[in-house]
């Protein structure tokens, strides 16, 4: 895509990729620009906070961030930042990403993030949601997301 990306997906690690490019993929399919980056909150937490705050300069209004074990991506995201920042909890840990899904959706008052299931598909949702975000201000993709959700009611896959 050459247009500016709207969406900035964050993941932890390399091993996260893959889960995220369902992410990616999701929001291709809806014709919304976007940008992956791989940065961890624990072992880069200065590139994260830069990302963040570099992001709406360069057009970015929605974040995705995703982790797994103890994710502190999401909320460290949504501390630097006043746009909505959606978690994507990931499994793999010996906890089966319960520890990803706590760390993620327990956030103090004041520091919202919009967490959605664990994995592939909250990978999916998360680009969906992102996309009924932009949706409020974009009457464009609000018709590819009614046209979506009747795909989907006709039993097509995402």
């Amino acid at each position: 895509m050459s247009e500016k990306p709207r969406v900035l997906i964050l993941f932890g690690s390399e091993s996260d990729r893959a889960t995220m490019e369902e992410t990616a993929r999701v929001l291709e399919g809806l014709g919304i620009a976007h940008r992956l980056e791989q940065a961890s909150a624990h072992r880069a937490p200065d590139r994260v906070r830069d990302l963040v705050r570099e992001a709406p300069a360069q057009g970015i209004q929605v974040f995705i961030a995703a982790a797994g074990m103890a994710n502190h991506l999401a909320g460290m995201v949504a501390a630097h930042s006043i746009l909505p920042v959606i978690g994507v909890p990931l499994g793999g840990t010996a906890l089966g990403g319960a520890d990803s899904l706590y760390s993620t959706v327990q956030m103090p008052a004041g520091v919202p993030v919009a967490t959605v299931a664990i994995g592939a598909a909250g990978a999916k949702n998360a680009a969906i949601l992102a996309a009924q975000i932009l949706a409020l201000s974009d009457r464009g993709l609000a018709l590819k997301l009614e046209d979506l959700k009747l795909r989907l009611a006709r039993g097509e896959r995402i």
